[in-house]
């Protein structure tokens, strides 16, 4: 078993490098994952925007 850590991503990221770090974390493409954020944002699926800052804020303070 892997010991993986979430980390964001802020080379290859566009604004705070969450939706990378998801990406990276699970080996999936960025863009599927921005996509995903961006269509959840659309339809208000589970306040995607708060969840976002949030994840950007806590990842960022380690």
């Amino acid at each position: 078993m892997t010991n993986r850590s979430f980390r964001l991503d802020k080379s290859s990221g566009k604004l705070m490098g969450v939706c990378s770090g998801i990406a990276n974390y699970f080996d999936w493409d960025a863009n599927l994952v921005r996509i995903a954020f961006v269509l959840a944002a659309l339809f208000g699926v589970g306040a995607p925007v708060l969840i976002y800052l949030v994840i950007g804020l806590i990842a960022s303070s380690e």
